[in-house]
């Protein structure tokens, strides 16, 4: 099984008699055993530790320590979520040699089981192939429920690049969506920079009816005609899943990436966007990906991918409560 336990001492900090941190509030589950009794709100913490998309796609390596440098900041965040929530960290998926699509599938299984469970689950990465592996287990989950789901990326990048001799990569999820999903298709990715996603990109972006905002006005000075365009996407589907690629950000803010850029949005900006998605009551799982550990400075990277975690938690729970 392409599955390790969750590792307890990851989730440290303060130490107070109430629950004040999210390291107290986080309960370490060994064996992909899903609590399916807590029928309070819950979070279901699921790392994909692996690079082999990255590898393939001629990325920087170094992403499979993503998950465990979240956690760690994670653990040391205040606890804000209503007081009956709980936390469940479920550990990592990892690959095996080079065989990420044996990862990809105990992803989707577990993402289908968190989501029949009423987890909420935040998924940490890791390359953005687990976009792939996330939206097939997100698809499954709705598919009996005749509910649409539309997806949101927030990415320099399109990830709308074929396949490689018919192996994805991380270039790839959302491509492989659209083949997959012809008929539901319904994507919007935010922050795209036109420098380094060729011509091509966009006409594969058309083809497949995606939707998009450039980074040019991807702007607080536009955030009227930014609101606009997300809230008639989320009016055209019934659940949201969001993707978060840290290389996103400008590298000012993450300069710990696969592909860094000094181009990319803020985070206050990425945040006005986080809690205008939660409101919608619509979204009903994350991924952070792309945190590449070993090109991280005073690990701003990570801290940024753990507050992106928490406050998205925070914001969707408290509707929950």
């Amino acid at each position: 099984m392409l599955h390790q336990n969750p590792n307890p001492s990851l989730w440290s900090g303060r130490k107070s008699e109430e629950i004040e941190y999210w390291h107290q509030a986080t309960i370490s589950v060994k064996d992909l055993n899903l609590d399916d009794k807590q029928d309070t709100p819950k979070v279901g913490i699921l790392g994909y530790a692996g690079e082999e998309g990255v590898k393939r796609n001629q990325g920087r390596l170094g992403t499979a320590e993503g998950p465990n440098a979240i956690r760690k900041n994670l653990g040391t965040l205040a606890f804000h979520l209503p007081e009956k929530s709980r936390i469940f960290d479920y550990g990592d998926i990892y690959t095996e040699d080079d065989d990420m699509e044996s990862s990809h599938k105990l992803i989707s299984e577990t993402v289908f089981n968190l989501l029949e469970t009423k987890h909420f689950p935040i998924l940490l990465g890791g390359g953005h192939d687990l976009a792939l592996a996330h939206g097939r287990g997100i698809y499954r989950h709705l598919a009996s429920k005749n509910q649409k789901l539309g997806i949101i990326n927030m990415d320099a990048h399109f990830d709308l690049r074929p396949t490689l001799d018919g192996k994805g990569h991380s270039g790839s999820p959302f491509f492989q969506l659209a083949e997959e999903n012809p008929d539901s298709f319904q994507y919007l990715c935010l922050g795209v920079q036109r420098s380094v996603n060729p011509k091509s990109l966009f006409s594969t972006a058309e083809s497949v009816g995606a939707k998009w905002m450039v980074m040019e006005d991807f702007r607080m000075n536009n955030w009227e005609v930014i609101q606009e365009k997300i809230l008639w996407f989320l009016d055209s589907v019934d659940k949201i899943y969001l993707s978060v690629d840290m290389d996103g950000f400008s590298s000012a803010f993450a300069p710990g990436v696969s592909a860094p850029s000094p181009m990319g949005f803020r985070p206050e900006f990425a945040f006005k966007v986080f809690e205008l998605l939660a409101s919608s009551k619509k979204l009903i799982s994350m991924d952070v990906a792309e945190l590449n550990p070993a090109f991280d400075h005073d690990q701003a990277t990570s801290r940024l991918a753990a507050r992106c975690a928490e406050y998205v938690a925070r914001k969707v729970l408290a509707l929950k409560d």
